[in-house]
């Protein structure tokens, strides 16, 4: 099968249904996005983020978006953890966020979304990777 003229279009990746058929069309992304200028955050000083050692993280649960406290996507594009290149993330592990503090930024359709935290809370887990394609409801980080 050939796909014709994705190069033309800013779509990194298309899924639909048909019936009982799934259709996924994706392509690669040649270079990173250039960002917009955001201003950064004041660190926390708290150490970088880490995978944790324990029993949870030993299975990863298919079911993190039903988590109570995850913070779902409410689209696709590229997740970003700092404002600008080299520059600190928006959050750590074990970091207090308040209601309303920009969490990450999504990139779709060469638009900078800051996700905020729906609550206040600690984060407990970072689900996502700088850079990552997300699709619509993958879960991205743990507020408890």
């Amino acid at each position: 099968m050939e796909a014709h003229g994705l190069e033309e279009i800013d779509v990194l990746q298309l899924r639909g249904k048909y019936c009982k058929t799934k259709i996924r069309l994706s392509k690669i992304a040649r270079q990173r996005p250039e960002r917009t200028d955001v201003p950064p955050t004041a660190s926390t000083g708290l150490a970088p983020v880490v995978p944790s050692s324990g029993p949870a993280d030993s299975t990863p649960s298919p079911n993190l978006a039903d988590h109570p406290g995850a913070v779902p996507s409410p689209m696709i594009g590229t997740v970003y953890l700092q404002p600008q290149p080299n520059s600190p993330k928006f959050i750590e592990i074990g970091d207090a966020v308040e209601e309303g503090q920009t969490l990450l930024i999504i990139e779709a359709m060469k638009t900078m979304n800051h996700i905020h935290a729906p609550r206040a809370g600690t984060i407990r887990r970072i689900l996502v990777e700088d850079g990552s394609i997300v699709e619509y409801g993958t879960a991205l980080v743990i507020i408890e």
